[in-house]
């Protein structure tokens, strides 16, 4: 199997075993294996799913369990200990644990996982206390005070197959000054949310260049769902990392940690389109709800609103009054003004937009524009795709493209003030433009109208750690790896960039290191992983990093990068020079 980018993820590890399971099954063989099962059937099953884990395998009296945060990974350790201390029988002779969470790399192959990530996660399990839980440095620096207890450095030790020492952190329920809670009773815990992957509706037309418009209506059923509050709903990006293969819907419900998958056709012919769509249990692969629809094309917009609400309805879920309103206004009346918008949109959606696309982009909209002047989502592309010429410098007047930006988000907000998109355009244009207030206003209206938007929830945290508060960036921008996984990528800089301000160095040299292997060509990344490994002491490496980035972007400046971007506070600046004057780099 290829190790590369695309079956490789970062994740927490929980790695637990049965303190003296050999003793015990020489013992009372039947009564341990009793035990055992009533401990994972009342205990560990239940803490698992409470905190959105995924049981990879179980290898006797040993259980490995991944996790997409490391935080729910910690918190169901010490739930687990914490439960099993509060049901421990008089005798001493119950199910007693030891745990080891890691943060870090791992293979996907299959169903199963493995890598360093995993390997590290194994060897810190015997080294907690019986009862308790340790620790990587790298988790304790990670969660920092975003879990209710304190770990205690337990050293640094040499782990086997890891060629360097690792400092480890410990903690029991013994010590702990939370009282101890019972152990979470199967189907007893926190109802979870609803959630659902839409994958990319097959085009059946026949017509290659069709594919727009199939994809353009699987996109609009996201962004309708999205605007349901008890529903989490993943990115098209993430879901569209499935487009031209028929993947096993259980498997797709695994790797996107969704209940639910919509999978469906288009076939557009004239003015007439046929679609079909159904509702599947991604646990059990059982149909939750499927139908067809025979419309003529002007009733698009009807269909896609019926597509919504029957989901809504086969997953229980209950809509406000205003997401209700929200569902029945549809952003246009003129179907060919959509049908130029889902054009456009489609190109400034493309990972390698370049010139022509951009200009191809700006001549959709244009279009669309003068077919319905009020069409908000077409002011709001062209916006967007005029941010990209001030990016990327491709016209002689980049600095004029973002002020028109500027102006096309707030006329669409003028034409459509319930459009999140409008409002995410304008927290782009706003915060370009230093104006911090109106940007963060229009970013919290987008998540406020859009809660599952993970563009949105990353620009929030970007607002944050440009802003001075790094610690508060965190939970969005772990919000939008959770909803649109396929494209961690984008998300990793931002996340990796707050703890490096926040002094956790090991934390961001990870998160930086994962950016690059998703996107190797990253000048941006290298250099702020090169500043957090000065940090750490490992020159050696943060200078190979740094050749790597100067291979890349021969032309690239510290100080020239850092005026680009808008810190508020020159002390976060200064913190990210330090890290490369430690190794003896530029800046």
């Amino acid at each position: 199997m290829s190790e590369n980018a695309s079956n490789r993820r970062l994740a927490a590890i929980l790695a637990a075993d049965v303190v003296g399971y050999s003793r015990m099954m020489g013992a009372d063989e039947a009564g341990t294996l009793a035990a055992l099962k009533r401990h994972r059937e009342t205990v560990f099953d239940p803490a698992v799913a409470q905190h959105n884990g995924r049981v990879v395998k179980l290898i006797g009296d040993g259980t490995l369990v991944e996790f997409a945060s490391v935080v729910d990974a910690v918190n169901c350790a010490l739930a687990i200990q914490r439960a099993v201390k509060a049901q421990a029988p008089a005798n001493g002779r119950g199910i007693v644990l030891r745990i080891g969470v890691n943060l870090g790399d791992v293979i996907i192959d299959g169903d199963d996982i493995y890598g360093d990530g995993v390997n590290v996660a194994a060897r810190l399990e015997p080294l907690a206390e019986p009862g308790g839980v340790c620790v990587a440095s790298i988790v304790n620096e990670s969660v920092g005070t975003r879990v209710a207890v304190s770990f205690k450095d337990g050293g640094e030790v040499a782990v086997k197959n890891i060629d360097r020492p690792i400092r480890v952190w410990k903690w029991h329920p013994d010590h702990d000054p939370l009282p101890v809670r019972a152990a979470p009773q199967a189907g007893g815990g926190r109802p979870e949310q609803p959630s659902i992957a839409v994958l990319p509706f097959n085009n059946m037309s026949g017509d290659p260049e069709q594919e727009y418009f199939s994809d353009g209506i699987t996109e609009d059923i996201i962004t309708d769902l999205s605007k349901v509050g008890g529903l989490m709903v993943i990115a098209r990006n993430s879901s569209f990392a499935y487009k031209g293969k028929n993947p096993d819907i259980r498997v797709v419900g695994r790797d996107l940690g969704v209940g639910s998958v919509l999978e469906g056709s288009i076939r557009k012919a004239g003015n007439r389109v046929r679609i079909t769509a159904q509702l599947i249990d991604a646990a059990t692969g059982g149909h939750l709800w499927a139908d067809r629809y025979d419309r003529d094309l002007t009733d698009i917009f009807e269909v896609q609103d019926e597509v919504t609400r029957n989901i809504v309805e086969a997953l229980k879920v209950t809509l406000t009054p205003k997401e209700e309103a929200r569902l029945a206004d549809n952003p246009t009346d003129s179907i060919e003004a959509h049908d130029l918008f889902l054009r456009g949109r489609e190109l400034i959606q493309s990972p390698n937009i370049d010139r022509a696309k951009y200009e191809r982009a700006i001549e959709l909209f244009e279009r669309a524009i003068a077919l319905d002047p009020g069409y908000a989502q077409a002011h709001a592309g062209l916006g967007l795709a005029h941010v990209f010429d001030f990016h990327n410098r491709w016209t002689d007047h980049p600095d004029r493209s973002l002020r028109l930006a500027d102006e096309l988000a707030t006329k669409a907000i003028a034409l459509d003030p319930e459009e999140p998109f409008a409002y995410f355009a304008l927290s782009i244009t706003a915060g370009m433009l230093r104006d911090d207030q109106r940007s963060k206003a229009a970013i919290d209206k987008a998540l406020a109208l859009n809660p599952n938007y993970p563009p949105a929830l990353n620009a929030r945290g970007a607002f944050n750690v440009y802003g001075g508060r790094p610690e508060a960036a965190i939970p969005d921008i772990e919000r939008a790896i959770r909803l649109d996984p396929a494209f961690s990528q984008q998300y990793l800089h931002f996340l990796g960039l707050a703890h490096l301000l926040i002094g956790n160095y090991e934390t961001a040299a990870m998160m930086f290191r994962e950016r690059i292997l998703l996107f190797p060509k990253t000048d941006v990344s290298r250099s702020a992983l090169a500043a957090a490994l000065g940090h750490l002491g490992a020159v050696e490496e943060a200078r190979r990093v740094w050749a790597e980035l100067m291979k890349i972007n021969p032309k690239y400046v510290f100080e020239e990068h850092m005026a680009r971007l808008p810190f508020k506070r020159q002390q976060d600046i200064d913190i990210i020079r330090a890290g490369l004057a430690k190794a003896g780099l530029a800046g």
